[in-house]
């Protein structure tokens, strides 16, 4: 049966320390995307527990938002969708209880998602490529990945830990904000770093890469006393 051509989903993320509702139609156009995202102190990283009980206080509100700002009724959404992993384990089990009990309600179709052919899946549409050799990375997953016989098969990775896994625990160690993101904090230091006053822009040269794959382990692995090293004290005079 040939494809409804104005379908439209609602799809539920939680596999991390951030929400989000989406509303999108079947040509990637996005109706809405409305999110939350669990920030914790400067130092500290998210754990399950907290982040799965961050997801429930603003899952409902969210889908509320969704469905207002796409100017959409639960009757004209065609299906429902929601990862279902890679991800944490207690905030991904968030989304997939209230998906089904809007199931139930909405009498909607469930679609599961696997994390991470969304991303790669996301990018073919935006880029409007066929057959990308894709760099994919995110928070648990750092993989050259390519579409063969089939399925997505990877053909190199980190040996090991995954880039986003690296970035925040290196903004931990740092006591960096989490606020927007620990990524984003990180490159806003490399630019005083690039003006010499920090030694930052000079350690995170040295790291271990090879031909599709590549070692981050010795950043993520600094001792907190690091930070004295990368980011001396300012000079005073008597």
């Amino acid at each position: 049966m040939e494809a409804k051509k104005n379908l439209i989903a609602i799809g539920f993320e939680g596999s991390a320390n951030k929400i989000g509702v989406g509303v999108v139609k079947l040509d990637g156009t996005i109706l809405s995307n409305p999110r939350h995202t669990y920030i914790t102190p400067p130092g500290q990283g998210f754990l399950p527990r907290e982040t799965a009980q961050h997801h429930l206080q603003h899952v409902l509100p969210l889908v509320k938002s969704a469905l207002k700002e796409a100017q959409i009724t639960p009757n004209e959404i065609d299906c429902l969708c929601y990862t279902k992993g890679p991800g944490m384990g207690a905030p991904l089990q968030v989304s997939a209880v209230v998906i089904r009990m809007l199931s139930q309600l909405w009498r909607k179709p469930i679609v599961a998602v696997n994390h991470c052919v969304a991303h790669i899946e996301m990018g073919r549409i935006v880029t409007g490529a066929d057959d990308p050799v894709v760099l994919y990375v995110s928070g648990g997953n750092t993989q050259v990945i390519a579409y063969s016989e089939g399925r997505y098969r990877i053909f190199g990775e980190t040996i090991d830990i995954a880039v986003g896994n690296c970035l925040d625990r290196f903004a931990r160690v740092l006591t960096l904000s989490n606020d927007p993101s620990p990524g984003y904090n990180i490159e806003q230091t490399l630019f005083v770093a690039n003006k010499g006053l920090t030694r930052l822009g000079t350690f995170l040269s040295s790291a271990r890469c090879g031909s599709v794959s590549a070692s981050f382990g010795s950043i993520s692995g600094l001792d907190p006393s690091a930070s004295l090293f990368l980011f001396p004290p300012s000079p005073t005079l008597d």
